[in-house]
């Protein structure tokens, strides 16, 4: 799979994921079993921007492997903070609330993969 379309798939889930917690961060208050909404709709706007940058470096020409490695890293420390949480929320949330965010956690970790192995072949 091409680098630009790996990015633009990342953009693409990141930007809807980011739009439904902002719109209904309720929904997945209640999945989770918490009171608090603000983490959702912060983690909302977060993934809002987070798509946007993924998206503006997609569509670039040429591609700049700077901002790509951006990216990945902010992928990586995604999936980092995503079994921290869990771990340390356990506890504190619903299973499918952890459920989620291990779902979450392998999918981005997927694209950091994705992208990295692109980048790879790219040989830069």
């Amino acid at each position: 799979m091409k680098l630009k379309t790996i990015l633009l798939v990342n953009a693409i889930s990141s930007g809807i994921t980011g739009l439904i917690l902002s719109v209904v961060p309720t929904v997945f208050a209640t999945i989770f079993q918490v009171s608090e909404t603000l983490p959702f709709t912060e983690v909302g706007i977060f993934l809002i921007l987070f798509s946007a940058f993924t998206g503006f470096t997609a569509l670039g020409n040429p591609i700049r492997i700077n901002r790509v490695k951006t990216i990945i890293g902010l992928d990586i420390t995604w999936v980092v903070a995503s079994f921290i949480c869990v771990a340390i929320l356990f506890s504190k949330i619903s299973g499918w609330g952890s459920f989620m965010m291990i779902g979450v956690a392998a999918w981005v970790g997927l694209m950091a993969f994705l992208q990295a192995t692109a980048v790879k072949r790219s040989g830069t």
